[in-house]
């Protein structure tokens, strides 16, 4: 039986280049780092950052992670903007809630989450 998610692991191509993106980009906080593998506290998630081997092909699909903004949805989506990062659109809304999707520096899939508005 599971009783909650211990960590997130994404594969990594520069290991340098994903601790800057999810520490300086993100505002998140590093708490080991290493060449292999680095760990990012999320608000309590660790995600891990795993290098990823010389032979390892990229895949398509996968995993997503949802980051809640601490401000509004369209205030973190121009921060990142401004900060560099290029969004796969514009914010989606749906009955359960708006996303916008972006990438992070090594190709993997992020997003930002809102819930519906009460």
């Amino acid at each position: 039986m599971a009783s909650g998610v211990a960590t997130v692991w994404v594969p990594v191509d520069d290991m340098d280049r994903a601790v800057r993106f999810y520490t300086d980009v993100l505002g998140l906080t590093a708490k080991n780092t290493m060449d292999d593998w680095s760990e990012i506290d999320a608000g309590g998630l660790t995600i891990g950052l795993n290098a990823r081997e010389g032979t390892s092909a990229h895949a398509d699909g996968g995993a997503v992670i949802s980051f809640t903004p601490d401000s509004g949805i369209e205030e973190e989506v121009q921060r990142l903007k401004d900060a560099g990062v290029q969004f796969a659109g514009d914010i989606a809304s749906f009955d359960w809630g708006r996303i916008a999707a972006f990438k992070d520096s090594e190709g993997n899939d992020l997003q930002l989450y809102a819930p519906p508005a009460d």
